[in-house]
């Protein structure tokens, strides 16, 4: 069966509740509709989760953009992953470059939160990628092949299937650099080959993988083109309604 695209916004710290709102609002009654050959959710803040659960389209689920590995306790200022499924979380975002680079979490935390979400039956979306150094000593494919590995470290091949991976450059988040959609086609075909070497083909076969960093309507069409390439993460073009709905028309048009 052919993998869905998937087009997932992160907001990042982004929106008060009312833009939320205002943003649930402006999809909703968009002249153009989003078009339901593929999937979508936004990572909102978690201030806005709540409100954004009945506010949505049906077609766009909630995601998070973290959450705790551990259900609860005295982790002040910290959101469990029992919490997030409890106001209607589907996808929680799982080591983004900046919970890594930013906070310093470490691929033990990351392991042990990817883990987390799976119990609480919700989907992680497990960000991986190399920074400008790394890239340049030509480490990419060591990199995401170590942080992938990590990442789904805990989970049986049929939860894997069900979960999604993000490439994200680091060096080319927010940069308006990318590299072009072949390259980034080839770190993702490495990244489902290291998959399949672990957990197996039926895996490899049915795991979204998606590519993020300075994705815009302008430049999605040409990374949503290739074979391995499942659909995209966005952070700032996704944060404007026409821009989101501009983003989906590209890859739904891309996926034909």
């Amino acid at each position: 069966m052919a993998r869905r695209k998937f087009l997932m916004g992160n907001w990042k710290m982004y929106k008060t509740v009312g833009e939320a709102l205002a943003f649930a609002t402006a999809i909703s009654e968009s002249k153009t509709p989003l078009p339901e050959s593929i999937d979508y959710a936004v990572a909102a803040p978690f201030t806005a989760l709540y409100a954004l659960r009945s506010a949505l389209p049906e077609n766009v689920l909630l995601g998070a953009q973290n959450a705790y590995f551990e259900q609860e306790g005295a982790f002040t200022g910290e959101v469990s992953a029992r919490m997030l499924a409890d106001v209607g979380v589907k996808y929680v975002i799982v080591g983004h470059s900046e919970r890594r680079h930013v906070f310093d979490e470490s691929d033990e935390w990351i392991r042990k939160k990817v883990h987390a979400v799976v119990q609480a039956g919700m989907l992680p979306v497990l960000c991986v990628g190399e920074d400008l150094r790394q890239r340049e000593l030509n480490h990419t494919l060591r990199v995401c092949e170590r942080q992938t590995l990590s990442g789904l470290a805990e989970l049986t091949p049929e939860q894997v299937a069900s979960s999604v991976i993000a490439y994200e450059p680091v060096w080319a988040i927010g940069s308006g650099q990318t590299p072009s959609p072949d390259d980034a086609e080839g770190v993702i075909r490495s990244i489902r080959h290291v998959v399949e070497q672990e957990k197996g083909s039926v895996a490899a076969n049915s795991i979204r993988i998606l590519y993020g960093g300075s994705v815009k309507p302008g430049n999605i069409a040409g990374f949503m083109q290739q074979v391995n390439i499942d659909g995209s993460l966005v952070g700032g073009a996704s944060l404007d309604p026409a821009s989101f709905v501009d983003l989906a028309v590209a890859t739904a048009g891309a996926a034909q």
